[in-house]
C-alpha cells in the first residue's frame, strides 16, 4: 500500500515522472468515483509495523520517564523532575534518527516528534518551578510564554532535521502559547481573556495553514501535508473558544435562541469547510452542535428520544454531505468571486 507522501518522494527522487504519477492518481481517483482533490491525504501509517514500533516507543518513553522521576537529583516530592521531560527527548530524538529520518515511519515520527517537543517543555517547567516555587500569576504566565518559546525552538530544530510534517503546527501552537503568555502576563486576572487568546491563536494559525494551501492547490507536495496538520490544530483552538464565549456549555440546558445560534455557526463552518477544502472545523465543532441540537428536541418535547434523534439527524446529514461533497463543493466554490477561487483547492485535476 502506498500512500500520496510515498508518490511524493518516489516523484522527487526520480524514480518515477511526475506524469505517471499523476496518471496512476487520476487512474485511483475513477476508480473511487471521487476527485483526487476532494481528498484529504495524509500518512499516519504504512503498515502494521508502525503500530508495533508505536507501541514499543511508547514504553521506552514511558520507561525512562518513571527512571528520571526515580532519581529526581534533589527536586522535592512534590515538585516534578526535570530530569524525566530531558530524558524523555534525548530519546525521542535518538529514535528519530533511525525511524524518522532513515526508515521515514508515519505515526512513531509523530509520537517522537510530542515526545521531543513534550519532553523539552517540560524540563524547563521543573527547573522553572524549582526556580520560582511562588510564583504569582502575571510570572507564571511569563514561565509559560518562556516555555512555549523553548517549545517552539525546540520543533524548529525537529523541523530542520526531520521535516515531520506535523512539526510546523506544533511551532505554531508553541508560537500562539508564547504571545498568550505575554498578554496574559499584563492581565492576569480576566476571565475572557485566555479564549480570547486561544480564538486568536486559532484564527493566525487558519491563516498560516491556507498560506501553506494555497501553494500547492493541487495537494501533491509535503506543502499540503502541513496545511493538514496545521487546520487540525487551528479547528479545536477556534470551535472551542468561541463556542465558550458563547456560553454554550455554561450550564445544562441552553435557551433555543443560543442553540439556533450553534446550528448556524456550524453550517457556516460547513460553508468553509466545502470552500477550502477542509473537514478539520465540522469534526471540531461536532460536539457543540450535538448538544445543541440535543437541546432543541427537549425543548420541543422528544425528551426521551432527544439524543436518538440528534445522533440520527447529524449522522446522516455528515454522511450525505461526505457522499456529495465534489458537488456540493462545486457549488460553493462556484458562487465566489475569481479572485477567492484563483487561491482555494482545484475543483478538477485537469487544470492543476
Amino acid at each position: 500500500m502506498y500512500s500520496e507522501s510515498d508518490l511524493q518522494d518516489a516523484v522527487a527522487a526520480g524514480v518515477i515522472p511526475a506524469q505517471a504519477a499523476q496518471a496512476l492518481r487520476d487512474h485511483v481517483a475513477r476508480l473511487r468515483a471521487s476527485p483526487v482533490v476532494d481528498e484529504e491525504h495524509f500518512r499516519l501509517l504504512t503498515g502494521f509495523n508502525d503500530i508495533f514500533v508505536s507501541i514499543a516507543s511508547i514504553i521506552l518513553l514511558v520507561a525512562v520517564g518513571w527512571l528520571g522521576n526515580s532519581l529526581r537529583l534533589g527536586a522535592a516530592e512534590h515538585e516534578p523532575a526535570f530530569l524525566s521531560g530531558l530524558l524523555i527527548a534525548a530519546v525521542s530524538w535518538g529514535l528519530a534518527e533511525y525511524f524518522t529520518r532513515q526508515r521515514r515511519m508515519a505515526l512513531p515520527s509523530i509520537l517522537l516528534l510530542a515526545g521531543f517537543v513534550g519532553g523539552t517543555g517540560f524540563t524547563l517547567f521543573a527547573l522553572a518551578i524549582r526556580a520560582f516555587p511562588h510564583a504569582g500569576d502575571s510570572l507564571a504566565s511569563l514561565i509559560m510564554a518562556g516555555v512555549a518559546a523553548a517549545s517552539g525552538l525546540a520543533a524548529w530544530l525537529h523541523w530542520r532535521r526531520f521535516m515531520v510534517p506535523i512539526t510546523v503546527a506544533a511551532g505554531a501552537v508553541a508560537a500562539a502559547g508564547v504571545v498568550a503568555g505575554l498578554i496574559m502576563a499584563a492581565s492576569p486576572d480576566s476571565p475572557t481573556l485566555p479564549y480570547l487568546m486561544l480564538l486568536a491563536g486559532g484564527l493566525a494559525i487558519f491563516a498560516l495553514a491556507m498560506w501553506w494551501d494555497i501553494s500547492d492547490r493541487a495537494r501533491t507536495t509535503r506543502r499540503s501535508d502541513v496545511a493538514f496538520w496545521l487546520h487540525l490544530a487551528a479547528a479545536p483552538m477556534i470551535a472551542h473558544s468561541l463556542f465558550h464565549l458563547l456560553g454554550v456549555l455554561d450550564g445544562d440546558e441552553i435557551g433555543v435562541g443560543r442553540a439556533l445560534l450553534v446550528i448556524a455557526l456550524y453550517v457556516a463552518f460547513g460553508l468553509v469547510a466545502l470552500a477550502i477544502d477542509r473537514r478539520a472545523l465540522l469534526v471540531s465543532s461536532l460536539a457543540y452542535v450535538l448538544f445543541a441540537l440535543y437541546a432543541l428536541f427537549r425543548q420541543a418535547g422528544a425528551v426521551e428520544m432527544s439524543w436518538a434523534l440528534t445522533t440520527l439527524v447529524i449522522g446522516s446529514a455528515l454522511l450525505l454531505l461526505s457522499a456529495l461533497w465534489h458537488h456540493a463543493r462545486a457549488l460553493i466554490v462556484g458562487g465566489l468571486p475569481p479572485r477567492i477561487t484563483d487561491r482555494l483547492p482545484y475543483l478538477d485535476r485537469a487544470v492543476a
